[in-house]
């Protein structure tokens, strides 16, 4: 195990991945999204971004593929089908931003990016109207690049797709048959790029069933908790994650 892990990565820090995974699979299980939120910055202020992006990308990619069978059989699979060419494009972009900036650089892009997307979801702003090629096409760009450099795609396809004039239940199978698509696509980037290493593989085992947990957790929690409130704690989670995972918070607080 210690000619794997990184050899600086102490039982404490392992504590902290695990509990960040912990809250980040309840968000991910109680909404569809925003566990990447959570962990991506906080994870990657302990072990780098090179690292903590692959590594989320194969704990969600293990523990969710159950949903795709109903997500095929009730998706809008065209529609679906330009989004998830658009990310084609996009992810490949991200993952070269990944391995070739230095990490510094990548870590305040991912606070950004969060505090970005943060602000969009806070604000309730959503695309109304029926979704057409040229524009599923460019959010599933964006959503690629986001994806490829720090697997926060989510947030851009989410504003997208719940404001469109579709059914609910045919936006919750869009949502999941196209993040299980771009994972795909992810996971043959960072292949090509040498991103998923048996460092990534093995995190992934420890890390893994925190994530799992906080999975069934979230998806009871949705038929009983108060949505509104937890939302607003989802928010509240995911600004602390910005805030804690600062490079320039690294002297005091790491």
């Amino acid at each position: 195990m210690h000619e794997l892990v990184p050899v600086n990565l102490s039982a404490g820090s392992l504590a902290v991945l695990a509990v960040t995974a912990l809250v980040a699979g309840c968000a991910r299980g109680f909404s569809g999204f925003g566990g990447a939120l959570i962990f991506v910055p906080i994870a990657s202020s302990i072990i780098g971004p090179k690292l903590a992006v692959p590594l989320l990308l194969i704990v969600d990619l293990v523990l969710t593929p159950a949903l795709i069978p109903k997500a095929w059989r009730n998706a809008d699979r065209a529609n679906v089908g330009l989004m998830a060419a658009g990310a084609a494009l996009g992810v490949p972009v991200g993952t070269y931003l990944l391995t070739h900036v230095d990490g510094i650089v990548i870590r305040w892009a991912i606070v950004g990016i969060v505090v970005a997307l943060l602000a969009l979801l806070m604000s309730g702003w959503r695309y109304h109207g029926r979704p057409h090629a040229g524009l599923t096409g460019a959010v599933g760009l964006l959503s690629g690049l986001f994806s490829g450099a720090a697997q926060v795609g989510g947030p851009p396809v989410v504003a997208y797709w719940l404001g469109a004039a579709i059914s609910p239940q045919t936006v919750r199978a869009n949502i999941v048959l196209y993040f299980a698509i771009s994972s795909v696509l992810s996971v043959a980037a960072y292949l090509t790029a040498g991103i998923i290493t048996p460092e990534s593989v093995t995190l992934s085992m420890i890390i893994g069933p925190s994530f799992g947990f906080g999975l069934f957790a979230g998806a009871r929690l949705f038929s009983r908790a108060n949505e509104a409130v937890f939302r607003r704690t989802c928010y509240s989670l995911i600004a602390a994650a910005a805030i804690i995972s600062l490079p320039v918070l690294d002297g005091v607080l790491r």
